[in-house]
C-alpha cells in the first residue's frame, strides 16, 4: 500500500490525523507561499481560491519528491473585510492582528487535496466564521503573556483548542476546519479509497 505523506510542517495538522488514527509521515513542502499569495491577491483571487491553490502547489511539490506516496496537502486562509491575514512572526505582529480582528467577524477557509500518481484524486474546501469579542487592551496583554510563542505561528494569533477560545463570542463551522483542515471529509475519502478500514 502507498505510504501516506502529509505535505506540511504543521504540528496541528499532523496531530489531527494521528489522533484520528491516520498513520502518516509529515514532510514540509517548501513553496513560496508569500509569493503565490501576493500574485493571487493582485489577480483578484478569493481567499477560498488562494487556499485551494496553495494546497495544490504543496501536494504537487511533494508528489515530485515522493512519487510513490499518497500525498495529503492543506492550507488555510484568514480573511476579514477583504483583508488577508498571514501567520504573525512575533508578539508585536500577533498583537496587531488581534487588534485588527477585535470586535469583528472573520472567516477561516481550509482546503485539502490528495494527490496520487501525479493526479489530484480528491479535494475539499470548507469555511468557518468566527466572531471575536471586544476584549480590553489589558486582557490582550495578559493573553499574549499566557498563550506563549506557539500562537506567533498561528494565523490570527490564536489556537481555538487552547486559551484562544476566550477570544470569541461565536464560532460557526466545523471545529477541524478552524484548526486547519477539513478532517472528517478527508477521513471519509481515505476510508472509501481503502486506505483506512471501513
Amino acid at each position: 500500500m502507498n505510504r501516506l505523506v502529509l505535505a506540511s510542517g504543521s504540528k496541528a495538522r499532523l496531530m489531527m490525523l494521528q489522533n484520528a488514527g491516520v498513520d502518516c509521515e509529515a514532510v514540509a513542502s517548501m513553496i513560496d507561499e508569500d509569493g503565490y499569495k501576493q500574485a493571487m491577491k493582485a489577480e483578484g483571487a478569493s481567499a477560498m481560491e488562494a487556499a485551494e491553490t496553495l494546497a495544490e502547489m504543496k501536494a504537487l511539490r511533494m508528489y515530485r519528491q515522493r512519487p510513490d506516496a499518497i500525498v495529503i496537502a492543506a492550507d488555510q486562509m484568514l480573511e476579514c473585510n477583504g483583508i488577508w491575514f498571514d501567520k504573525p512572526q512575533d508578539r508585536d505582529q500577533t498583537r496587531a492582528q488581534l487588534l485588527a480582528l477585535r470586535g469583528k467577524r472573520h472567516q477561516l477557509v481550509s482546503a485539502a487535496v490528495i494527490y496520487k500518481e501525479g493526479s489530484r484524486i480528491w479535494g475539499k474546501i470548507d469555511t468557518a466564521h468566527l466572531t471575536m469579542r471586544n476584549f480590553s487592551d489589558d486582557w490582550l496583554e495578559w493573553y499574549l503573556d499566557q498563550a506563549g510563542e506557539e500562537i506567533f505561528h498561528c494565523v490570527g494569533g490564536y489556537q481555538l483548542e487552547g486559551l484562544g477560545a476566550q477570544l470569541f463570542t461565536e464560532v460557526k463551522g466545523d471545529y477541524f476546519t478552524v484548526l486547519g483542515m477539513p478532517l472528517l471529509p478527508l477521513i471519509g475519502f481515505l476510508r472509501d479509497h481503502g486506505v483506512l478500514k471501513a
